[in-house]
Order: C-alpha cells, then sequence, then structure tokens
C-alpha cells in the first residue's frame, strides 16, 4: 500500500526562493529591488516589519519592507555595506533571492488616527518608513496634518527623489534637507531636526523616526519641545540585527532583543537604553 508523503509548510525558518522582478539603482551604493515568489502567494508584511534575506552561497540579512508591488510583491531598498547586501545589490533581474518571514512590530498607523503625524526620516531610513507613508497616503482623511521630513548627506543621497515629488504633488507635506547641497540644490541646507522649525503641532501628535541614532535622538528630543511625548514617538531600530529570531543575541540592546521585540519600539521603552554608552 503507497503511503502519501506527509507535506508539511518549512515555516518561517527555511527560505523560500523569490524572483528579482526588477532592481534600480537609487544612489551609489543603494539599490532598489522588487521580489515575488517562485510559487504561491508572497509573505504579506506590515509597514515597520522585515524580512530575511539570503543570497544564496553567501548569507543572509534582515531588511525592512519598503514598499509592496503589484500584486504583493515585496520591495526592499539595500544599501551595499557587506558582503551578503552586495551580493544582494548585484543580483540581476531574473535572479533568485531567498525569504523568510516577515518578522516585527510594526507602525503604529492604527494608533496614529485622527491625530497629526510627523514623518522623519535620515538617509536610508526613509526605506523602511516609506510604507507607513504610503499607509498614511492611502487613508489620508483618517489623520490630522501629516508631515515627511527628509534629510540627507547631499541631494545625491536622497532616496525616491520622483516619488518625493508626487507625495507632495498628493498633498503631504515634504520638507528636505542636506548637510551639504550644491548650485542647484533650492531646499534647506542643516540638520533634520531644524525642520521641525516652523512645523505646528496640535496635541496629541504621532512621530515616527527612522536614521543614525544620533539623528533620532537630537530629533526627539525637538519633538519632546514641541508637545510630542516619548510613549507617541515611535522608532525603528535595525542595529546589529543578524539571525531575525532572538536566538544570536547580536543584537541585545540591555534587556531586549530589537530583532524579537522590535524593530519598531516607543522611545519611552528605548530612549533609556541607547542613552548608555556601549550598551
Amino acid at each position: 500500500m503507497a503511503v502519501e508523503p506527509l507535506l508539511v509548510s518549512p515555516g518561517p525558518m527555511v527560505p523560500e526562493p523569490y524572483v528579482v522582478r526588477s532592481r534600480g539603482r537609487e544612489t551609489a551604493d543603494t539599490w532598489t529591488i522588487e521580489l515575488e515568489p517562485v510559487a504561491g502567494e508572497a509573505i504579506d508584511p506590515e509597514p515597520g516589519q522585515f524580512a530575511m534575506l539570503t543570497a544564496y552561497g553567501v548569507g543572509e540579512v534582515p531588511i525592512s519592507l519598503s514598499g509592496r508591488g503589484e500584486g504583493g510583491s515585496l520591495i526592499h531598498t539595500i544599501r551595499d555595506v557587506g558582503a551578503v547586501t552586495a551580493e544582494l545589490c548585484r543580483i540581476s533581474r531574473g535572479g533568485t533571492i531567498g525569504v523568510r518571514g516577515p518578522f516585527g512590530t510594526t507602525w503604529p498607523l492604527e494608533d496614529a488616527r485622527g491625530a497629526d503625524v510627523v514623518v522623519l526620516a535620515g538617509g536610508l531610513g526613509l526605506a523602511p518608513l516609506r510604507p507607513a507613508v504610503e499607509g498614511l497616503l492611502a487613508e489620508r482623511d483618517s489623520y490630522g496634518r501629516v508631515f515627511l521630513l527628509y534629510g540627507a548627506r547631499t541631494p545625491g543621497d536622497l532616496l525616491y527623489p520622483q516619488q518625493l515629488e508626487d507625495w507632495r504633488a498628493e498633498g503631504l507635506d515634504v520638507r528636505l534637507t542636506v548637510d551639504a547641497g550644491t548650485r542647484s540644490w533650492l531646499d534647506r541646507v542643516g540638520f533634520v531636526s531644524a525642520l521641525l522649525d516652523d512645523v505646528t503641532l496640535d496635541e496629541p501628535a504621532v512621530a515616527l523616526v527612522c536614521g543614525p541614532e544620533v539623528m533620532m535622538r537630537v530629533t526627539i528630543g525637538a519633538l519632546q519641545q514641541r508637545g510630542v511625548p516619548p510613549a507617541r514617538t515611535y522608532v525603528s531600530l535595525e542595529r546589529s540585527m543578524s539571525c531575525g529570531i532572538g536566538h544570536c543575541g547580536h543584537c541585545q540592546l540591555g534587556p531586549i532583543l530589537i530583532c524579537r521585540d522590535g524593530p519598531v519600539f516607543t522611545w519611552d521603552e528605548v530612549g533609556g537604553l541607547l542613552a548608555v554608552r556601549e550598551l
């Protein structure tokens, strides 16, 4: 008597093959790729969550979702900073990447309903915030005033320049700054927190923040001066994440593991921990 094989889903620990539908260069060292599953449906991450992306034969890294394409395809923006990310950026259209997930906590779009929302991004930090911005715009009438304050080192380091203009055309209040401008640069020059100088927020507002940690600390101080409390200020921390499931301990920050307990936290939860040197 023949025995039918027991088909068991491999679960989130085994990468599923995805094909690179498209890829495009954002900056000198940063690429955006769109992935669709070889078979079945794509995973369904929420804004703020991440997936583990595998470059076969090289390794895997955690990368936050930066958007969704047609048919639910996954969009990730990746900076070339190591062996795995270099390979992920190199894989051409039609190549295969492993995906497992989704993992992590999400941006609080439901909790922000009815409130003013300010999105603050520095450099690559706009990538994990982009799904949140798109979610805010998709239900624009559910929120108060919505601001996007975004800074980068130079104009050439700004992500998604065309989409920034599209968002402006859709009514989003987009304000930009760079550390070093060019002759053709017409926006602000300076730290991103200075963009808050001309922003008025009705309490209780909500802030979504992602960027270098020094940028987040300074920016959150400026937010508190404008009445946005730490409990309503959300940050995405992606420092040192490795395994994605809290086993390796590489992303430990005091009593928390960022990949297991985050990456999105309130500043109430992590502000004190980030203030401890070498923690």
